[in-house]
């Protein structure tokens, strides 16, 4: 198979819908086990106000209000819900209150809600 340029990438996913990109995007964090944490489409015909500020609903930030006293976790399930190296996730854990994840949908906000508590942390959704 040849290999596509970012360009032919690009002009690939313009041509899907919405929901084959979601479905895409599912498919491709399943496929190499990352999260994205926010995705913005703009279709062919762009994006009016009315669709941004319903966007806005679904978005939430995931906010590390303090670590507990389980630090090496809590900064091990930051690491794993960001693509941050140990310094900078060790650092976001440090300089808490800290957003860990801005702008993501609710489900993917609720899991790492769950998971950062699970680990010992204190977190709160905005």
């Amino acid at each position: 198979m040849a290999k596509l340029t970012n360009e032919e990438l690009i002009e690939a996913f313009k041509e899907l819908s919405i929901i084959e990109l979601s479905d895409f995007v599912k498919l491709f964090e399943e496929t190499f086990d990352v999260t994205a944490a926010a995705v913005a489409v703009a279709g062919p015909g762009g994006g009016g106000a009315g669709e941004a500020a319903e966007e806005e609903k679904d978005s939430f930030d995931v906010i590390l209000e303090a670590a507990g006293d389980k630090k090496i976790a809590v900064i091990k399930e930051v690491r794993a819900l960001t693509s941050l190296g140990l310094k900078e996730a060790k650092d976001v854990v440090d300089s808490a209150p800290k957003a860990v994840l801005e702008g993501a949908n609710k489900e993917t906000a609720e899991k790492a809600k769950e998971a950062l508590e699970a680990a010992g942390a204190t977190v709160s959704l905005k």
